[in-house]
């Protein structure tokens, strides 16, 4: 069953980079921030000249080539990481993601499982696992994708944003609408309009 439900999906990580007092210092950082992400890129290439396996640096390159929508160069940099550190789960969830955005769903749900694997991974970690299941048409397994980032994070307003929409999908109104009004009640984007639209 292909379920076809449109969902907002606010750029995951977005702006997320490591922090670290010395990267504080970085040009780079700043220009990240400021949405300069050309800038960015240049000068985290130069800061890899002298550092060409430093995994902060590789990281926050590869997150300004995503946010400058190049994710073929955004995977390398991430990938590069990953072979550096294996158990980062920030690498593996900005590698789901990129999957996510280029629409290659089976990839994405690989990167997030690794990333919810490791101890101490964040409740993204599921939920872009739940966002890979559901566009795989596997509904159930999604619906328990969310739940699990919605019980590390009760606050996840994304979570039950998605978690809503899905069962909306599934005719499961009821389950539905409680989900829908946490998310709006937790200010998620389109929430409000979804709450009116499907539950009167």
């Amino acid at each position: 069953m292909r379920l076809r439900v449109k969902m907002i999906l606010v750029p995951v990580l977005a702006g997320t980079l490591f922090s670290c007092a010395e990267q504080k210092a970085n040009p780079a950082d700043r220009y990240f921030e400021k949405g300069q992400y050309e800038l960015a890129a240049q000068t985290y290439t130069e800061n890899l000249k002298n550092k060409p396996s430093d995994v902060k640096i590789l990281y926050n390159r590869g997150r300004a080539y995503q946010e400058m929508g190049d994710f073929e160069k955004a995977q390398q940099d991430f990938e590069t990481a990953l072979t550096i550190e294996p158990s980062n789960f920030q690498v593996l969830l900005s590698l789901s993601s990129v999957q996510l955005q280029q629409n290659n769903y089976a990839s994405a749900l690989l990167y997030a499982t690794k990333a919810e694997e490791i101890p101490g991974a964040p409740a993204m970690a599921s939920f872009l696992k739940g966002r890979a299941l559901h566009q795989l048409g596997m509904p159930e397994d999604a619906l328990k994708a969310y739940g699990n980032a919605i019980q590390l994070d009760k606050d996840f307003g994304q979570a039950y944003f998605n978690r809503g929409l899905l069962k909306i999908a599934l005719n499961r109104n009821k389950q539905a609408c409680e989900d829908l009004k946490l998310a709006s009640v937790l200010d998620y984007p389109g929430a409000k309009e979804s709450l009116a639209k499907y539950c009167k």
